[in-house]
C-alpha cells in the first residue's frame, strides 16, 4: 500500500479547475445529502483514520466546509484524563454518536487504540489485543441501533509523507500541524504498517469494512471520499423550490447616524 512510490499518480495531479468544478458540484449533493438527513432522522457515523499527513483534516474541510454544523458534526477528542484511562476504551466516544438527523465525522477515533496508542507505546500490547477483539461487538451494537457507519483508511507513500512533513517545518503556516509524536511517529513507518494490518484483519467485517483511499494526490482523494460517501447513502436530490425576495421597507424618516465610533481600520 502506503510503502509503494505512486510515481504515476504524483505525474498526473489534479488540476485545481477541475478540482475546483467537481468540488461545486459535490458540495452541491452534500446539501442535498443534509436534507435527506434532516428529513429521515438518519443517524450517520463516519470515522477518519491514517498515517500522519494523509490528509484526513483536509477531506473533513472539503465534506464540511459548505453545509450546517448542526447537521455535520466533527469530532476531535484531546488526550484521555485521568478518568476516562479508567473506562471501557471506547466509552469516552459513545456520547458523540450521531442523534436522529445528524452525521457525526471522527478525525480520528476508537482506533487511535489499535494505531497511535499501540506503536507510541501509550498501551500494552494485551490492551490493544483486548480492544481488537471487542470492538466488533460495538461496532455492530451501533449499527443495530440504526446508525450508519463508515470507515476510511487515508495512506499515503514514505516519499510523500516525507515531502509534506517536510513542508511543514519550512511553512510558518503549517508548523503549527507538527507536533513532537508527529516526529517520533515518523521513524516508525513498518510499526504503523504492522498496526495497520493487524486492524484490518480484526475489524474488517461485512457490516462494517474498512475503505482504503490513496491520498498522495489530496484533490483526488477528496473527491472520492465524498463520491463514495454519497454512494452509500440513498438520499435524494433536494428539490430546488423558485425564490423571490420580499420588498425592503420604506425607511419612514430612519437617518444613519454620522457617529459611529469603534470602527475597524481600513489597513487595505
Amino acid at each position: 500500500m502506503g510503502e509503494k512510490n505512486n510515481e504515476a499518480a504524483d505525474d498526473e495531479k489534479l488540476s485545481r479547475k477541475v478540482y475546483d468544478q467537481e468540488l461545486k458540484r459535490l458540495h452541491g449533493e452534500l446539501v442535498s445529502l443534509q436534507e435527506w438527513i434532516r428529513r429521515t432522522g438518519a443517524k450517520v457515523c463516519v470515522i477518519f483514520e491514517g498515517r500522519d499527513t494523509a490528509g484526513k483534516g483536509g477531506a473533513i474541510k472539503a465534506i464540511t466546509e459548505r453545509v450546517s454544523p448542526r447537521v455535520f458534526r466533527v469530532v476531535a477528542l484531546p488526550p484521555p484524563t485521568e478518568r476516562e484511562k479508567t473506562q471501557m476504551y471506547a466509552q469516552r466516544y459513545l456520547p458523540h454518536l450521531p442523534a436522529a438527523g445528524e452525521i457525526v465525522i471522527f478525525d480520528r477515533s476508537w482506533y487511535n487504540r489499535a494505531g497511535v496508542e499501540r506503536v507510541m507505546g501509550f498501551c500494552t500490547e494485551q490492551q490493544a489485543k483486548k480492544f481488537l477483539d471487542s470492538i466488533n461487538g460495538v461496532e455492530k451494537a451501533m449499527i443495530e441501533s440504526g446508525v450508519v457507519l463508515l470507515k476510511y483508511w487515508l495512506e499515503v507513500s514514505p516519499q510523500e509523507q516525507t515531502r509534506r512533513i517536510e513542508s511543514r517545518i519550512n511553512d510558518p503556516r503549517k508548523i503549527w500541524k507538527l507536533s513532537p509524536m508527529d516526529l517520533k511517529s515518523y521513524g516508525r513507518w513498518y510499526d504503523y504498517s504492522r498496526a495497520r494490518d493487524d486492524m484490518f484483519a480484526a475489524s474488517d467485517t461485512p457490516w462494517a469494512p474498512w475503505y482504503v483511499v490513496d491520498s498522495n494526490d489530496k484533490r483526488r482523494a477528496r473527491l472520492n471520499i465524498i463520491t463514495h460517501l454519497l454512494s452509500k447513502l440513498p438520499y435524494e436530490a433536494a428539490k430546488h423550490v423558485k425564490i423571490k425576495l420580499p420588498k425592503r421597507q420604506k425607511a419612514d424618516g430612519y437617518v444613519e447616524p454620522e457617529d459611529i465610533r469603534h470602527h475597524v481600520p481600513a489597513t487595505f
